[in-house]
Protein backbone atom coordinates (compact mmCIF):
# COMPACT_ATOMS: atom_id res chain seq x y z
CA UNK A 1 0.00 0.00 0.00
CA UNK A 2 1.11 3.39 -0.71
CA UNK A 3 0.51 5.94 1.78
CA UNK A 4 1.40 9.78 1.63
CA UNK A 5 1.24 12.02 4.54
CA UNK A 6 1.29 15.68 4.55
CA UNK A 7 2.59 17.94 7.16
CA UNK A 8 5.86 17.58 9.13
CA UNK A 9 4.83 18.20 12.80
CA UNK A 10 4.63 15.87 15.73
CA UNK A 11 1.43 14.20 14.79
CA UNK A 12 2.48 13.22 10.79
CA UNK A 13 6.08 12.20 12.22
CA UNK A 14 4.26 9.73 14.99
CA UNK A 15 2.03 8.47 12.51
CA UNK A 16 4.31 7.67 9.77
CA UNK A 17 6.96 6.16 12.23
CA UNK A 18 3.96 3.92 13.52
CA UNK A 19 3.69 2.85 9.95
CA UNK A 20 7.18 2.24 8.81
CA UNK A 21 7.24 -0.34 11.87
CA UNK A 22 4.80 -1.96 10.79
CA UNK A 23 6.97 -2.18 6.98
CA UNK A 24 4.82 -0.11 5.06
CA UNK A 25 5.77 2.58 2.57
CA UNK A 26 5.41 6.29 3.69
CA UNK A 27 5.95 9.22 1.60
CA UNK A 28 6.01 12.57 3.75
CA UNK A 29 5.57 16.07 2.18
CA UNK A 30 6.09 19.19 3.99
CA UNK A 31 5.72 22.79 3.38
CA UNK A 32 8.74 23.72 3.99
CA UNK A 33 12.18 22.45 5.51
CA UNK A 34 12.24 22.38 9.46
CA UNK A 35 14.83 21.71 11.42
CA UNK A 36 13.61 21.52 14.81
CA UNK A 37 10.84 23.50 16.64
CA UNK A 38 12.21 26.63 18.02
CA UNK A 39 9.78 27.34 20.66
CA UNK A 40 9.73 26.86 24.45
CA UNK A 41 6.51 24.71 24.36
CA UNK A 42 6.20 21.36 25.41
CA UNK A 43 3.95 18.53 25.83
CA UNK A 44 2.44 16.39 28.64
CA UNK A 45 1.77 12.77 27.54
CA UNK A 46 -0.35 10.34 29.77
CA UNK A 47 1.03 6.94 31.46
CA UNK A 48 -1.31 5.08 29.20
CA UNK A 49 -0.23 6.62 26.06
CA UNK A 50 3.27 6.90 26.64
CA UNK A 51 3.64 3.23 27.32
CA UNK A 52 1.55 2.53 23.66
CA UNK A 53 4.22 5.10 22.14
CA UNK A 54 7.15 3.55 23.51
CA UNK A 55 6.18 -0.05 22.50
CA UNK A 56 4.46 1.07 18.97
CA UNK A 57 5.76 4.34 17.82
CA UNK A 58 9.21 5.13 19.06
CA UNK A 59 11.21 4.57 22.25
CA UNK A 60 11.91 7.58 24.51
CA UNK A 61 14.98 8.39 26.57
CA UNK A 62 14.05 8.51 30.38
CA UNK A 63 16.50 11.75 30.41
CA UNK A 64 13.90 13.53 27.83
CA UNK A 65 11.43 13.06 29.91
CA UNK A 66 9.89 14.17 33.25
CA UNK A 67 7.41 12.35 35.78
CA UNK A 68 4.90 13.82 37.30
CA UNK A 69 3.12 12.12 39.91
CA UNK A 70 0.75 14.58 40.95
CA UNK A 71 -2.14 17.15 40.39
CA UNK A 72 -2.96 20.69 42.01
CA UNK A 73 -6.13 22.80 41.31
CA UNK A 74 -6.68 25.98 42.76
CA UNK A 75 -9.30 28.26 42.34
CA UNK A 76 -7.39 31.55 43.42
CA UNK A 77 -5.41 32.04 46.06
CA UNK A 78 -2.64 29.22 46.25
CA UNK A 79 -3.05 29.12 50.08
CA UNK A 80 -6.38 27.98 51.02
CA UNK A 81 -8.39 27.35 47.86
CA UNK A 82 -7.57 24.25 46.80
CA UNK A 83 -10.22 22.12 45.03
CA UNK A 84 -8.91 19.13 43.48
CA UNK A 85 -5.98 17.22 44.21
CA UNK A 86 -4.71 14.41 41.75
CA UNK A 87 -2.58 11.73 43.10
CA UNK A 88 -2.39 7.69 43.49
CA UNK A 89 0.24 6.14 45.64
CA UNK A 90 2.85 8.09 43.84
CA UNK A 91 2.55 6.43 40.31
CA UNK A 92 3.23 8.47 37.63
CA UNK A 93 0.05 9.99 35.90
CA UNK A 94 1.83 12.09 33.22
CA UNK A 95 4.86 12.77 31.42
CA UNK A 96 6.58 16.55 30.50
CA UNK A 97 8.82 16.74 27.10
CA UNK A 98 9.81 19.44 25.15
CA UNK A 99 8.66 19.91 21.79
CA UNK A 100 12.15 20.20 20.06
CA UNK A 101 13.38 16.94 21.90
CA UNK A 102 10.88 14.96 20.75
CA UNK A 103 10.75 16.22 17.14
CA UNK A 104 14.14 15.65 16.85
CA UNK A 105 14.09 11.97 17.79
CA UNK A 106 11.14 11.04 15.77
CA UNK A 107 13.06 13.02 13.23
CA UNK A 108 15.91 10.99 13.40
CA UNK A 109 15.03 7.86 13.69
CA UNK A 110 12.40 8.49 10.41
CA UNK A 111 15.30 9.60 8.41
CA UNK A 112 17.40 6.27 8.19
CA UNK A 113 14.18 4.44 7.94
CA UNK A 114 14.63 3.07 4.23
CA UNK A 115 10.48 2.93 3.95
CA UNK A 116 10.25 5.82 4.78
CA UNK A 117 10.38 9.32 2.33
CA UNK A 118 10.61 13.18 2.56
CA UNK A 119 9.56 15.55 0.00
CA UNK A 120 9.58 19.34 -0.42
CA UNK A 121 5.45 20.24 -1.55
CA UNK A 122 5.84 22.37 -4.98
CA UNK A 123 3.71 24.65 -6.98
CA UNK A 124 0.71 22.91 -8.34
CA UNK A 125 1.64 19.60 -5.61
CA UNK A 126 -2.86 19.04 -4.21
CA UNK A 127 -3.86 19.19 -8.14
CA UNK A 128 -1.34 16.82 -9.49
CA UNK A 129 -1.67 14.24 -6.19
CA UNK A 130 -5.43 14.25 -6.87
CA UNK A 131 -5.21 14.01 -10.43
CA UNK A 132 -1.93 11.31 -10.58
CA UNK A 133 -3.51 9.04 -7.93
CA UNK A 134 -0.67 7.84 -7.13
CA UNK A 135 -1.36 6.87 -3.12
CA UNK A 136 -4.13 4.79 -2.19
CA UNK A 137 -4.13 6.54 1.09
CA UNK A 138 -3.61 10.57 1.94
CA UNK A 139 -3.31 11.49 5.36
CA UNK A 140 -3.36 15.19 6.19
CA UNK A 141 -2.71 16.14 9.18
CA UNK A 142 -2.37 20.05 8.18
CA UNK A 143 -5.81 22.07 9.14
CA UNK A 144 -4.73 25.00 6.54
CA UNK A 145 -3.83 23.88 3.24
CA UNK A 146 -5.42 23.34 -0.38
CA UNK A 147 -7.06 19.67 0.61
CA UNK A 148 -8.39 20.73 4.14
CA UNK A 149 -10.13 24.03 2.57
CA UNK A 150 -11.80 22.00 0.06
CA UNK A 151 -13.14 18.88 0.87
CA UNK A 152 -12.92 19.43 5.37
CA UNK A 153 -14.88 22.25 5.62
CA UNK A 154 -17.60 20.88 7.85
CA UNK A 155 -16.41 21.37 11.55
CA UNK A 156 -18.22 22.48 14.69
CA UNK A 157 -15.99 25.61 15.33
CA UNK A 158 -15.58 27.50 18.09
CA UNK A 159 -13.91 31.07 19.58
CA UNK A 160 -12.68 31.05 22.84
CA UNK A 161 -11.65 34.89 22.11
CA UNK A 162 -8.30 33.45 24.37
CA UNK A 163 -4.43 34.02 23.81
CA UNK A 164 -2.63 31.09 25.19
CA UNK A 165 0.92 32.19 26.32
CA UNK A 166 3.63 29.38 26.70
CA UNK A 167 7.27 29.87 28.67
CA UNK A 168 9.17 28.57 30.74
CA UNK A 169 10.98 29.35 33.87
CA UNK A 170 14.21 28.40 35.24
CA UNK A 171 14.21 28.21 38.79
CA UNK A 172 16.17 26.80 42.21
CA UNK A 173 16.67 23.06 41.97
CA UNK A 174 13.38 21.13 43.66
CA UNK A 175 12.06 17.98 43.49
CA UNK A 176 9.27 19.05 41.18
CA UNK A 177 7.11 16.45 39.95
CA UNK A 178 3.76 18.59 41.28
CA UNK A 179 2.01 19.90 37.96
CA UNK A 180 -0.36 22.86 39.29
CA UNK A 181 -2.99 24.98 37.61
CA UNK A 182 -4.37 28.01 38.95
CA UNK A 183 -7.64 29.32 37.71
CA UNK A 184 -7.60 32.73 37.94
CA UNK A 185 -9.80 35.94 37.52
CA UNK A 186 -8.18 36.40 34.16
CA UNK A 187 -8.17 32.72 33.03
CA UNK A 188 -5.90 29.57 33.98
CA UNK A 189 -2.71 29.24 34.63
CA UNK A 190 -0.87 25.60 33.91
CA UNK A 191 2.59 25.26 35.94
CA UNK A 192 4.15 21.81 34.23
CA UNK A 193 7.22 20.90 35.77
CA UNK A 194 10.08 19.70 33.21
CA UNK A 195 13.32 18.90 35.62
CA UNK A 196 14.45 20.28 39.00
CA UNK A 197 15.30 23.45 37.74
CA UNK A 198 13.07 24.52 34.81
CA UNK A 199 9.18 24.30 34.69
CA UNK A 200 6.07 24.94 31.70
CA UNK A 201 4.32 27.35 31.89
CA UNK A 202 0.95 27.86 29.81
CA UNK A 203 -1.02 30.71 30.94
CA UNK A 204 -4.49 31.04 28.93
CA UNK A 205 -6.10 34.49 28.95
CA UNK A 206 -9.37 36.20 27.86
CA UNK A 207 -8.42 38.96 24.95
CA UNK A 208 -12.01 40.09 24.26
CA UNK A 209 -11.76 42.92 26.55
CA UNK A 210 -8.25 43.29 27.28
CA UNK A 211 -4.66 42.82 25.52
CA UNK A 212 -1.74 41.87 27.68
CA UNK A 213 1.47 43.22 27.51
CA UNK A 214 5.06 40.50 27.71
CA UNK A 215 5.39 42.46 31.53
CA UNK A 216 1.74 42.12 32.64
CA UNK A 217 1.87 38.36 31.81
CA UNK A 218 5.20 37.87 33.39
CA UNK A 219 3.65 39.27 36.20
CA UNK A 220 0.86 37.34 36.59
CA UNK A 221 3.01 34.01 36.46
CA UNK A 222 5.22 35.38 39.40
CA UNK A 223 2.07 35.76 40.99
CA UNK A 224 0.29 32.77 40.95
CA UNK A 225 3.94 30.49 40.72
CA UNK A 226 3.45 27.60 43.09
CA UNK A 227 6.42 28.01 45.27
CA UNK A 228 9.11 28.61 42.53
CA UNK A 229 12.23 30.97 43.68
CA UNK A 230 12.78 32.40 39.99
CA UNK A 231 15.68 32.79 38.31
CA UNK A 232 14.21 33.88 34.96
CA UNK A 233 11.73 33.53 32.78
CA UNK A 234 12.00 32.67 29.05
CA UNK A 235 10.74 34.34 26.12
CA UNK A 236 7.15 34.52 25.94
CA UNK A 237 5.49 32.43 22.62
CA UNK A 238 1.51 32.52 22.23
CA UNK A 239 -1.40 31.37 19.96
CA UNK A 240 -4.71 31.74 19.66
CA UNK A 241 -6.99 28.63 21.29
CA UNK A 242 -10.47 28.25 19.35
CA UNK A 243 -11.94 24.15 19.41
CA UNK A 244 -13.29 22.95 16.45
CA UNK A 245 -14.63 19.41 15.68
CA UNK A 246 -14.67 17.71 12.38
CA UNK A 247 -18.21 16.25 11.10
CA UNK A 248 -16.57 14.31 8.36
CA UNK A 249 -13.36 12.48 8.72
CA UNK A 250 -12.55 11.63 4.74
CA UNK A 251 -13.49 12.04 1.18
CA UNK A 252 -12.71 9.48 -1.03
CA UNK A 253 -9.05 8.35 -0.31
CA UNK A 254 -8.17 11.02 1.68
CA UNK A 255 -8.42 10.84 5.50
CA UNK A 256 -8.14 13.65 7.84
CA UNK A 257 -5.98 13.35 11.08
CA UNK A 258 -4.31 15.50 14.40
CA UNK A 259 -5.39 19.02 14.81
CA UNK A 260 -8.07 19.01 11.27
CA UNK A 261 -9.57 16.18 12.90
CA UNK A 262 -10.09 18.00 16.84
CA UNK A 263 -8.86 21.15 18.18
CA UNK A 264 -9.65 21.69 21.84
CA UNK A 265 -8.48 24.00 24.73
CA UNK A 266 -5.01 23.06 26.30
CA UNK A 267 -6.35 23.78 30.06
CA UNK A 268 -7.08 20.04 30.18
CA UNK A 269 -3.12 18.88 28.71
CA UNK A 270 -5.30 16.26 26.25
CA UNK A 271 -4.80 17.66 22.86
CA UNK A 272 -1.58 15.70 21.07
CA UNK A 273 -3.16 12.89 23.68
CA UNK A 274 -6.43 12.43 21.83
CA UNK A 275 -4.01 12.16 18.53
CA UNK A 276 -2.04 9.46 20.61
CA UNK A 277 -5.25 7.82 21.12
CA UNK A 278 -6.65 8.21 17.40
CA UNK A 279 -2.80 6.32 15.70
CA UNK A 280 -3.51 3.75 18.44
CA UNK A 281 -7.00 3.51 16.70
CA UNK A 282 -5.40 3.55 13.46
CA UNK A 283 -3.02 1.41 13.94
CA UNK A 284 -5.17 -1.62 15.49
CA UNK A 285 -7.12 -1.25 12.25
CA UNK A 286 -4.14 -1.46 10.19
CA UNK A 287 -2.46 -4.26 12.05
CA UNK A 288 -5.91 -6.21 12.07
CA UNK A 289 -5.96 -6.38 8.21
CA UNK A 290 -2.43 -7.29 8.03
CA UNK A 291 -2.75 -10.09 10.25
CA UNK A 292 -5.57 -11.31 8.19
CA UNK A 293 -3.96 -11.31 5.54
CA UNK A 294 -6.59 -8.38 3.65
CA UNK A 295 -5.62 -5.51 1.74
CA UNK A 296 -4.96 -2.61 3.19
CA UNK A 297 -7.46 -0.16 1.29
CA UNK A 298 -9.64 2.75 1.81
CA UNK A 299 -11.80 0.98 4.15
CA UNK A 300 -9.33 1.58 6.84
CA UNK A 301 -10.72 5.54 6.67
CA UNK A 302 -14.28 4.00 7.25
CA UNK A 303 -13.58 1.86 10.57
CA UNK A 304 -11.29 5.19 11.34
CA UNK A 305 -13.81 7.09 11.62
CA UNK A 306 -16.70 4.48 12.76
CA UNK A 307 -14.28 3.90 15.63
CA UNK A 308 -12.91 6.96 16.49
CA UNK A 309 -15.26 10.37 15.57
CA UNK A 310 -18.50 9.71 18.77
CA UNK A 311 -14.69 9.01 21.24
CA UNK A 312 -13.56 11.97 19.78
CA UNK A 313 -16.67 14.10 19.73
CA UNK A 314 -17.63 13.11 23.56
CA UNK A 315 -14.12 14.09 24.80
CA UNK A 316 -13.71 16.95 23.03
CA UNK A 317 -17.37 18.42 24.25
CA UNK A 318 -15.97 17.08 28.15
CA UNK A 319 -13.33 19.40 28.42
CA UNK A 320 -14.76 22.12 26.54
CA UNK A 321 -17.64 21.99 29.54
CA UNK A 322 -15.32 21.63 31.71
CA UNK A 323 -13.94 25.30 30.74
CA UNK A 324 -17.72 26.85 30.71
CA UNK A 325 -17.34 25.59 33.78
CA UNK A 326 -14.35 27.51 35.23
CA UNK A 327 -15.55 30.33 32.99
CA UNK A 328 -18.86 30.81 34.48
CA UNK A 329 -17.43 30.24 37.78
CA UNK A 330 -14.94 33.27 37.03
CA UNK A 331 -17.10 35.51 36.42
CA UNK A 332 -20.16 34.47 38.87
CA UNK A 333 -17.69 33.70 42.37
CA UNK A 334 -20.09 30.93 43.56
CA UNK A 335 -18.12 29.62 46.23
CA UNK A 336 -20.64 26.76 46.15
CA UNK A 337 -18.74 25.18 43.11
CA UNK A 338 -15.97 25.09 44.85
CA UNK A 339 -17.32 22.69 47.61
CA UNK A 340 -18.49 20.34 44.99
CA UNK A 341 -14.80 20.41 43.77
CA UNK A 342 -13.76 19.33 46.87
CA UNK A 343 -16.18 16.72 47.69
CA UNK A 344 -14.92 14.82 44.08
CA UNK A 345 -11.22 15.37 44.99
CA UNK A 346 -11.46 13.51 48.45
CA UNK A 347 -13.55 11.06 46.62
CA UNK A 348 -11.43 8.18 46.15
CA UNK A 349 -13.54 7.07 43.46
CA UNK A 350 -14.45 9.81 41.65
CA UNK A 351 -11.05 10.69 41.82
CA UNK A 352 -9.61 7.80 40.52
CA UNK A 353 -12.12 7.75 37.50
CA UNK A 354 -10.86 11.19 36.71
CA UNK A 355 -7.21 9.88 36.61
CA UNK A 356 -8.22 7.10 34.21
CA UNK A 357 -10.19 9.25 31.70
CA UNK A 358 -7.33 11.42 31.48
CA UNK A 359 -5.20 9.15 31.14
CA UNK A 360 -6.96 6.52 29.08
CA UNK A 361 -9.92 9.36 27.36
CA UNK A 362 -13.05 7.17 26.40
CA UNK A 363 -11.11 4.17 24.61
CA UNK A 364 -11.79 1.07 26.44
CA UNK A 365 -8.46 -0.75 25.45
Amino acid sequence: MNICIIGDGLTSLSLAKNLVNKKIKVHLYQQKKVDSLKDSRTIGITKNNLEFFKKEIQKIPNKDIWAINKIEIFSGDLKKDKILNFEKNKINLFYMIKNDQFYKLLNGSLSTNKLFKRTIIKDNFYEKLIKKKKYDLIINCESNNDLSKRYFTKQINKDYYNIAYATTIVHEKKDNKTAVQVFTKFGPIAYLPISKTQTSVVCSLEVKNKNYSDLEIIDLINTNSPKLKIKRILKLNNFKLKSSSLRNYYFKNILAFGDLLHKVHPLAGQGFNMTIRDIKIFSKIVQNKIDLGMQLDSSIQKEFEKEARHLNFTFSSGIDLVYEFFHFKKNNGNKNLDKIFNYIGKNKIINNALIRLADRGLNIY
